[in-house]
């Protein structure tokens, strides 16, 4: 075979804005194409660098081109990329055994994405509620959730507009205010025998970066074992080391019945899971729920490859000293201002809620050469990786308090 001609890895030019795209219109795109990225930094296809404060949503741990990442993906792709989930995966098992000793879960089931382990968590709260006889089963969801899109995910998201037009959702769904114990509890007993799991996020992410008061969860924790429901913990987010924990309910010391689990654990490649411990373990069994792809040996190679940096890096670790040095830094940096309503986060998951739309910040900070986003259209949502350092943390502070004040 002759070998390949440049066509075949060249970078294609972003297409121009006379030419109909090929694509869904389903994003608002920025007007940027980035080609390249290093350690928090992101090149677009002029060469300007950016300080990437958004890592593909919360997804890139590692930031870009981690050597360790790089040379796991590439020998397993030269080694062996999928096979299919009829036999032994010695990948699959590893990753798990890794998830399951850092979370103090039971069982893991790998699927591609955040969104498919909340579809699995949903199969998986009915399928026990099924086998104690519960025939109209309620899940207990909040106020400026965000579990997904998929119509299963998206029935348990609180936003009127991405449910616009996809009706009829999927009923069994109730929904109270977050952070709100007394709500849940009063929702469970207006459901009393149907209810098979209360379904929150640590923290909210797309909903505004809400931090629950410090016993939340361990509140929540107590009122499922009182009444024999599942607590079921959204992590897409929140999970493998942003918060300063692997998990966030760690900082609570309590032990979920289901834990979904995606975006940080592949550093990029898609890879999601949904863990079961407690009353949840061992109630899926073979032709109850699967995956095509779901756990592929390059999936799970990169998820051994990110747990790997994780660990032998102090990355939680750094994502706690960093998270907090961030918080305080903000709090100096715009203390007093007008335009600023709360500064709130957790690790290196921060909000800074402004008193008015800050959609059009998104588009001045890229012009300084940082990349964020905008999320509930006040909430200035920061997501670095989780190797930044205090230079770049300094520059975060020093732009984003910039453009606030401007």
């Amino acid at each position: 075979m002759t070998a390949a001609s440049p066509v075949a890895t060249a970078i294609p030019s972003p297409v121009a804005p006379t030419v109909p795209s090929p694509l869904m219109a389903t994003y608002g795109r920025q007007s940027v194409a980035f080609v390249r990225g290093e350690g928090c930094y992101l090149i677009d296809s002029e060469g300007k660098r950016y300080f990437d404060a958004l890592a593909g949503v919360a997804v890139n741990a590692l930031g870009h081109s981690h050597a360790g990442f790089i040379a796991a993906i590439r020998e397993q792709v030269g080694t062996l990329v999928h096979t299919s989930n009829y036999f032994e995966l010695p990948l699959q098992t590893a990753l798990a055994a890794e998830l399951c000793q850092r979370s103090g879960m039971k069982q893991a089931f790998f699927c591609n994405s955040g969104t498919e382990s909340i579809e699995a968590a949903i199969k998986l709260a009915r399928k026990w509620g099924s086998q104690k006889g519960i025939t109209t089963p309620v899940i207990i969801v909040t106020e400026g959730a965000f579990h997904g899109r998929t119509l299963g995910a998206l029935s348990a998201t609180y936003n009127a507009a991405y449910q616009a037009g996809f009706g009829p959702l999927l009923q069994g769904f109730v929904r109270v205010p977050y952070d709100d114990v007394a709500a849940m509890e009063a929702a469970i007993a207006a459901n009393a025998g149907n209810v098979v799991g209360v379904l929150v996020e640590p923290v909210q992410g797309e909903g505004g970066v809400h931090v629950p008061a410090a016993d939340y969860l361990n509140k929540l924790r107590t009122l499922c074992d009182v009444h024999d429901v599942l607590l079921m913990l959204d992590e897409v987010q929140t999970g493998n080391g942003r918060c300063g924990r692997y998990f966030a309910y760690q900082l609570n010391g309590i032990l979920p019945d289901i834990l979904s689990t995606a975006k940080g654990l592949g550093n990029g490649y898609p890879i999601g899971a949904v863990l079961a411990a407690g009353k949840a373990a061992g109630t899926f069994q073979p032709g109850h729920h699967g995956s095509t792809f779901g756990g592929s040996p390059l999936a799970c190679r990169a998820g051994l490859a990110v747990y790997d940096a994780i660990s032998n890096e102090d990355l939680i670790g750094n994502a706690e000293r960093m998270g907090n040095y961030l918080l305080q830094g903000f709090r100096t940096a715009l203390a007093g201002s007008d335009r600023v309503k709360d500064i709130r986060g957790r690790g290196l998951m921060i909000g800074i809620e402004l008193t008015a739309s800050g959609k059009h910040l998104v588009a001045r900070a890229r012009e300084l050469g940082l990349v964020l986003n905008v999320t509930a259209d006040t909430v200035i949502r920061l997501v670095p990786p989780l190797i930044i350092n205090k230079t770049e943390a300094d520059f975060l502070i020093a732009t984003v308090s910039k453009i606030v004040q401007e």
